[in-house]
């Protein structure tokens, strides 16, 4: 490691876009710090994928801070009363977390503040998505300017930058960049209601997005399925 290195703030899911993103920043040449919330999500097995991904890219430290989303629900993945959807969704899906994006890049800034961190990196997508209105290129320029007149950083002429290499990909072009990084889709949990075991259902929409991706990109799908 040498000290012209720049440090990175990467938000860290365990899903198939986090671990893409990861890669690339290190790809960049960042030291990699990841930062995984644990809000509350029904499908709290991307969270030890998280940390199976973290381990395997060798990142500099990976932080999983509770976040308790429960406490307002409102979406599919935050209340057990609201069912996943297994058809496709048409406009913006009850798996939509309300602030979910501005709560888990405002939590990375105040890291990326902390450690001398001035880029963060968000795996967010606007082509191959579920409709989220925080998955936008609009929001992600919209938080960033807010990002740099929030901070002292940022009125102190340090600014930050929100890199989102993934939003105009398809799901099949982020496949191939990861595998010729060499990212290990295995160790990644995409599902909405995956098991105990990380198994997904192969019903949800993310369980959609991913299988066609796969079988877009041509090469064999390492999703672990319940069924």
């Amino acid at each position: 490691m040498t000290t012209t290195q720049k440090k990175a703030v990467v938000l860290l899911s365990g899903g198939l876009d986090s671990a893409t993103v990861l890669a690339m920043a290190k790809q960049q040449g960042y030291i990699c710090y990841a930062l995984s919330l644990d809000y509350g999500q029904r499908h709290a097995s991307e969270l030890q994928a998280a940390q199976r991904v973290a381990e395997h890219a060798g990142v500099a430290m990976h932080k999983t801070i509770p976040l308790d989303l429960r406490a307002f629900g409102g979406s599919a993945l935050t209340d057990d009363d609201i069912n996943v959807p297994e058809t496709e969704s048409t406009g913006i899906p009850v798996t939509y977390v309300p602030a979910r994006n501005t709560t888990f890049l405002s939590l990375a800034l105040g890291w990326a503040e902390v450690i001398g961190a001035h880029d963060i990196f968000i795996g967010v997508n606007a082509v191959d998505y579920s409709g989220y209105p925080d998955c936008r290129p609009e929001f992600i320029e919209a938080f960033e300017r807010v990002a740099n007149l929030a901070t002292r950083d940022g009125v102190e002429g340090q600014p930050f930058t929100i890199h989102s290499p993934l939003i105009q990909l398809t799901k099949a072009e982020i496949i191939q960049k990861g595998q010729e990084m060499g990212v290990d889709y295995s160790l990644t949990v995409s599902c909405y209601q995956a098991d105990e075991a990380g198994r997904a259902c192969g019903r949800c929409d993310s369980c959609r997005l991913r299988r066609t991706g796969f079988e877009q990109a041509g090469t064999d799908d390492p999703t672990k399925y319940a069924k």
